[in-house]
């Protein structure tokens, strides 16, 4: 990032997990969860100069919606999400390694869509609703640009760190608005 930068607050969206495992340096981690619990709350401590950052743009489009909406007209949503500021060379801080909640949809819907042809083949032709299920979850969170099984997910113990965020530990770390 180049120019004044002095005032500008990075509010990362995703889970503590992906936070934890890669985020930019310096920015503040709310996902989007809490953020959309809190907004209000969040709006009265923000700054002008507000950008969201998550795994590919999604979410943070979503909290723009989100603050928008609490009077935050102005926060700007990093194209590409925190693996292309890294990959840009930008400052990050890498922790633990985990899949990103993107790839772990994948991999579930496809070995649940898998498993239904499978079983439908060997076990049970009713086996293969199961893949038709995945199928209308699929096209349904695509219109809705929500993921229901992204927020099942995100609630697995293996995406779960020590130190998920409260709403007051969140927002309190935020700089006050100048």
């Amino acid at each position: 990032m180049t120019g004044n930068t002095e005032d500008l607050v990075i509010i990362d969206v995703r889970s503590a997990a992906e936070f934890e495992s890669l985020h930019i340096r310096g920015s503040y981690n709310v996902p989007l969860p809490l953020l959309s619990e809190h907004t209000d709350r969040l709006a009265e401590r923000l700054g002008g100069r507000v950008v969201l950052v998550c795994q590919s743009g999604v979410r943070a489009e979503q909290a723009r919606g989100h603050l928008a909406g609490a009077g935050v007209d102005g926060a700007l949503v990093l194209a590409g999400g925190v693996p292309a500021f890294a990959a840009a060379g930008g400052d990050v801080v890498r922790g633990a390694q985990r899949w990103s909640l993107e790839r772990q949809v994948r991999m579930a819907a496809g070995s649940l869509v898998v498993t239904g042809l499978a079983g439908g083949r060997f076990v049970s032709p009713k086996v293969r609703l199961l893949a038709g299920a995945i199928g209308v979850g699929l096209a349904f969170s695509a219109a809705t640009n929500t993921c229901a099984m992204g927020q099942a997910l995100s609630k697995m113990p293996w995406n779960r760190t020590a130190a998920e965020p409260t709403a007051q530990s969140a927002i309190g770390r935020l700089p006050a608005a100048r």
